[in-house]
């Protein structure tokens, strides 16, 4: 059973290829992603809203929170996509 699930893994993994959209998928489990990555006091003050081109864009609920953040963007950044297992994110962009 778990042989056949693979297949079916593999094989829905080669069609979303071909469409074109497996990268997009994987953009978007990153939204997911964010509050377990950050953890429970960051989360409570961000939100995930979108991603594009490799940009994440990261609503902060205060201007002191996003000052902080910037100074932890390159971790992040790295946490995201370590926890992805491919470089998905590129930049994080606070609003």
């Amino acid at each position: 059973m778990i042989h056949m699930s693979r297949q079916i893994g593999s094989a829905i993994e080669s069609v979303l290829k071909q469409l074109g959209i497996g990268e997009k998928l994987r953009q978007y489990e990153v939204l997911d992603l964010w509050p377990s990555v950050v953890g429970e006091q960051i989360s409570k003050v961000t939100k995930a809203e979108r991603i594009h081109d490799g940009k994440l864009f990261v609503s902060v609920k205060y201007s002191t929170w996003r000052n902080e953040l910037i100074f932890l963007k390159t971790e992040l950044i790295t946490k995201l996509n370590q926890s992805m297992d491919q470089n998905v994110v590129k930049d994080i962009i606070f609003h």
